[in-house]
């Protein structure tokens, strides 16, 4: 199912560990679409949530290098999304109350420069602070390491303050495209479903349209290795049985072209 969406913002949260990255994704998510995986950042280009408002579909992508999203996904994506990536980049930067930067936050201020991001620095945990002059000095001391922040939003993710004015400012970064999920997207399993899709579509590029019209592909085991390498096993259910060796193909030679291309 599909709502009234017409625009995609892809949103890096970039952060040092425990900053809160995932409780802000919780938090502007919700219960309907969350996709939070508990899974420590071994993969490169995780996607924490995507959050449906309006007309806008955000995609808030964990890129721990800051770099294009690169994956399958990626590639799969910059095939549905006409504009490029870079138009739909934005970097937020999570940090504590703290009135000092320190060391993790310059590299990646660092790196937001070097790629020419729009950057937005989001100041969470702000229920934890007494006065509202510390929040101040903490706003200074940023201010002052880079001064090219399009926007410093205090937020708390815990008791949801100020998230309202952060996707106000997300939205900023939103550019025509079509909706990249669907609607009410289940838990942790974007990356299945766009195997899914990628064996479909190998499927339709390798066999007469009327086969793969007729086809659903279960993903029935996705794992990742510590070498990053993810092992996938798919099922693909037909209707007739006169497709299953259309499919197969001599020898297996057609299964073993679709894998291949996948």
């Amino acid at each position: 199912p599909m709502s009234n969406i017409t625009k995609t913002a892809m949103i890096t949260v970039c952060g040092r560990p425990n900053v809160g990255k995932s409780s802000l994704t919780n938090a502007l998510v919700g219960e309907k679409v969350a996709i939070v995986s508990n899974k420590a950042q071994t993969t490169r280009n995780r996607i924490y949530g995507i959050v449906n408002r309006e007309d806008t579909q955000y995609i808030l992508l964990d890129t721990p290098g800051l770099h294009k999203p690169k994956s399958a996904l990626g590639d799969y994506m910059v095939k549905v999304v006409t504009s490029s990536l870079s138009d739909v980049d934005c970097a937020l930067l999570l940090v504590e109350p703290i009135p000092h930067v320190g060391e993790p936050e310059k590299i990646l201020l660092q790196r937001i420069r070097e790629e020419k991001l729009p950057c937005v620095l989001c100041i969470n945990k702000i229920d934890t602070v007494e006065r509202k002059d510390d929040l101040l000095a903490v706003i200074a001391a940023y201010s002052e390491v880079y001064p090219d922040f399009d926007a410093i939003i205090p937020i708390s993710a815990r008791t949801g303050d100020g998230l309202e004015e952060l996707l106000a400012q997300m939205q900023r970064y939103a550019v025509e495209g079509p909706q990249l999920f669907p609607d009410g997207m289940t838990t942790d399993q974007p990356d299945q479903q766009v195997c899914a899709e990628i064996i479909r579509e190998k499927m339709l590029l390798c066999l007469d349209k009327e086969i793969p019209h007729g086809t659903a592909v279960e993903i029935t085991k996705f794992s990742e290795r510590d070498s990053g390498v993810v092992d996938v096993d798919a099922t693909i259910y037909c209707e007739k049985a006169s497709h299953k060796g259309i499919i197969i193909g001599k020898q297996g030679a057609m299964l073993k072209k679709i894998s291949s291309l996948a």
